[in-house]
């Protein structure tokens, strides 16, 4: 049977979050560095923030709970107002005649502006922001396969964190390909691992004939 849909990740997984990382989080690290608490592992938690939800950042370096709630209240009001780019092969993704979904979890003006910026919202059947203070995309995943009467094996997830999509497709027995554009991870935290969207049609067709 073919995989009937495929559910991707946004940040890192459509476009680099390092393009554009400076100018939308520069508040945001303003006001981590003001607060004088984390100077000597700054870099590695603006490593973290492009890569990783503030939340599970903040827990992590041990954010006081003041700036913590600091950082959550000037993220929810952030927006980004210029072009972004997508990763140069995002293209490929529309060659495979699968549904499309795009979840992703954040701030929802955030997320949303950037899906806006890049002009892709046509791209998908469904786009979710997951606020993971209300849900989980684990949650999000089970809802979409209840509401579409898709098996786990009709669907394929698609993402760059081996902690966050791929873990929530994985506790539903949907099969998950790694997109690891700068080769930060193992091959084996996921079913497949791609570098590039041109492999993603080969996964799909060999996954749809198992």
């Amino acid at each position: 049977m073919p995989i009937k849909a495929i559910i991707y990740d946004l940040d890192n997984t459509v476009y680099p979050v390092s393009a554009i990382g400076e100018k939308l989080f520069g508040p945001l690290f303003e006001l981590i560095k003001e607060s004088g608490q984390h100077t000597e592992d700054f870099d590695a938690i603006k490593f973290a923030i492009m890569r990783t939800p503030f939340r599970i950042v903040a827990q992590r370096h041990k954010f006081s709970p003041e700036l913590t709630q600091k950082g959550i209240a000037l993220q929810e009001e952030l927006e980004y107002e210029d072009a972004i780019d997508t990763f140069e092969d995002y293209p490929e993704i529309k060659n495979i005649p699968a549904e499309r979904f795009l979840v992703t979890t954040g701030f929802r003006k955030m997320q949303m502006s950037k899906i806006k910026q890049m002009g892709i919202e046509a791209d998908f059947k469904e786009l979710h922001v997951v606020d993971p203070t209300k849900t989980s995309k684990k949650e999000v995943f089970a809802d979409i396969l209840k509401r579409y009467n898709y098996t786990p094996e009709d669907v394929l997830v698609v993402g760059d964190d081996p902690e966050s999509e791929i873990a929530a497709a994985k506790a539903l027995g949907i099969a998950t390909v790694l997109y690891d554009k700068s080769g930060l991870h193992q091959a084996e935290e996921a079913d497949y691992r791609i570098d590039h969207f041109k492999d993603l049609k080969t996964i799909w067709q060999k996954a749809s004939n198992r």
